[in-house]
């Protein structure tokens, strides 16, 4: 992966954050987290994953997403300088779900450490 690719990839994150966070008039977008950003090497897609730790309706902040996925796209072409902006396409990320599940299937275990043993 290039650098440029990588470069645009973390000011995309940078500033789709501040889109949604500071700029939103929506309560979803405003609760919605961008995690990562993946870009094809051909510049035609940017795969934005995002979590909400607010709403637990995915749905919602999914739907709200999609509705202002044109004037993201056309707010980010302008903020990071983009001749060619790629199409957008988000995805939720699961990874922290994933993470605080196998937590509680640790902590569920009753595995006695060598310092209770003593």
């Amino acid at each position: 992966m290039s650098l440029l690719i990588k470069r645009l990839e973390s000011n995309a994150l940078r500033e789709l954050s501040i889109l949604l966070t500071r700029e939103s008039r929506n309560q979803y977008l405003k609760e919605a987290t961008i995690t990562e950003v993946r870009i094809t090497n051909d510049l035609s897609y940017m795969t934005i994953f995002y979590t909400s730790y607010v709403s637990k309706d995915k749905g919602a902040v999914k739907d709200a997403l999609e509705e202002s996925k044109t004037y993201l796209r056309h707010e980010l072409a302008k903020r990071l300088n983009a001749r060619k902006m790629p199409e957008l396409i988000f995805k939720y990320d699961e990874a922290l779900e994933y993470g605080n599940h196998m937590n509680e299937v640790i902590s569920s275990l009753n595995i006695k450490h060598d310092d209770e043993n003593k």
